[in-house]
């Protein structure tokens, strides 16, 4: 019975250890999709804007054209 008893403990620290690992992964990779959401958040913003400057550009050459006919 002692025998028996030992190894459910054995079993139960197991899967103790094994759910405190998952839980590690878990919080490690809610983490690493915080980081990655605000690096692609940081890009967009910075392709709106390189965006807008380019539409202004554009419609600015595109004036200066009529202009010129």
């Amino acid at each position: 019975m002692s025998d028996i008893k030992q190894q459910i403990f054995q079993e139960l620290s197991a899967v103790e250890d094994a759910a405190a690992k998952l839980h590690s992964v878990a919080e490690n990779a809610g983490r690493q999709t915080d980081l990655e959401v605000a690096i692609l958040t940081e890009q967009v913003r910075v392709l709106r804007d390189k965006n807008a400057r380019a539409t202004d550009i554009i419609d600015k050459t595109i004036s200066i054209l009529k202009n010129l006919k």
